[in-house]
C-alpha cells in the first residue's frame, strides 16, 4: 500500500507538475495527486493543460518499476513541459462517498452477521457500488434492513480519519482487515493505512474517503443477489444530490 500524495492532501485538485516521462498517449509527471485506482475503486480523472492545449487523463498505469503514466484519451499526443493538473473533484467526492459508506455497510454486516468477511466489492463513478459478502443460509430481508442504520450513520455526521498503523498491530487487531481473499498491502515501512469511522468502523484500506458522513446523500440497498453457495451481493447507490 503505497502512501499517495492524495492521501497526505486528500484537498490538493489543481495543482502544477511537470512532464519527466513522455510516450504517445501516455506521460509521467514529477507529483501526481490522482488516486490510481484498485481494491474495487476506480481511479481519478483529470485534465491535463499545456501551453498549446488540454488532454483528459482518463487513468494510470504503473509500470514494473513503480512509475505513473497518466493515460491521455489521444492515444497518440505527446505532452510535454510544465503542465497544470486539474482532477474531476466531483467524481472524487461521488466515489469517496460510496468507499465510506461502503465501509460503515461492511462494519455493519459485520456485527449483524457474526464477523462475516466481504469477498469482493466495486464502486463506480456513477453513484452505484456492490459489495459481496461470505454468506450463505440468511433472510435476505435482514440485508435490506442495514439502509436504516446506514442512513442513520449518514444523518449523525460521524467524523472519519485516517492514520497508520504497524503490521503487527494490523495482525493482532480482531476486524481490521476485512477480505476474505486479500490483505491490503503494507507501505514500504511496514505499515497499513486504516480508515476510521468514529465508533462505527476501524478498517485497512487504500481508497479515497469523505471526512464526515454527513458529506454523502442518502444510499439505498436496491437489490440482493445470491452469487454461489456462500456469496450474498448487495448493491447500492446513492439516493440524492450530494449535500452543499
Amino acid at each position: 500500500m503505497a502512501v499517495y500524495l492524495c492521501h497526505e492532501q486528500p484537498d490538493l485538485l489543481e495543482y502544477e507538475a511537470i512532464v519527466v516521462g513522455s510516450r504517445p498517449g501516455a506521460v509521467n509527471l514529477d507529483r501526481s495527486a490522482l488516486h490510481p485506482g484498485g481494491g474495487g475503486q476506480l481511479g481519478d480523472t483529470a485534465v491535463i493543460s499545456t501551453p498549446i492545449g488540454h488532454r483528459r487523463v482518463t487513468g494510470i498505469e504503473i509500470d514494473s518499476d513503480g512509475q505513473w503514466w497518466h493515460l491521455l484519451d489521444d492515444p497518440s499526443a505527446l505532452v510535454d513541459g510544465p503542465v497544470l493538473i486539474s482532477i474531476d473533484g466531483e467524481r472524487r467526492r461521488r466515489i469517496a462517498a460510496l468507499h465510506t459508506m461502503s465501509h460503515v455497510l461492511n462494519a455493519l454486516v459485520f456485527e449483524e452477521f457474526d464477523g462475516t468477511l466481504v469477498t469482493g466489492a466495486q464502486i463506480n463513478d456513477d453513484g452505484t457500488g456492490r459489495m459481496d459478502f461470505d454468506l450463505s443460509e440468511v433472510d435476505n430481508d435482514r440485508l435490506r434492513a442495514l439502509a436504516e442504520p446506514l442512513n442513520r450513520i449518514i444523518s449523525d455526521g460521524v467524523t472519519v480519519t485516517t492514520k497508520y498503523v504497524s503490521t503487527d498491530e494490523a495482525e493482532s487487531t480482531s476486524g481490521l482487515v476485512r477480505s476474505l481473499s486479500v490483505a491490503p498491502p503494507p507501505t514500504p515501512d511496514g505499515r497499513l493505512r486504516v480508515v476510521v469511522v468514529e465508533g462505527i468502523d476501524r478498517q485497512a484500506c487504500g481508497g479515497t474517503h469523505l471526512t464526515n458522513t454527513a458529506q454523502s446523500p442518502p444510499l439505498t440497498i436496491d437489490k440482493i443477489e445470491n452469487k454461489g453457495r456462500r456469496n450474498r451481493r448487495i448493491r447500492f447507490s446513492a439516493a440524492g444530490p450530494f449535500p452543499d
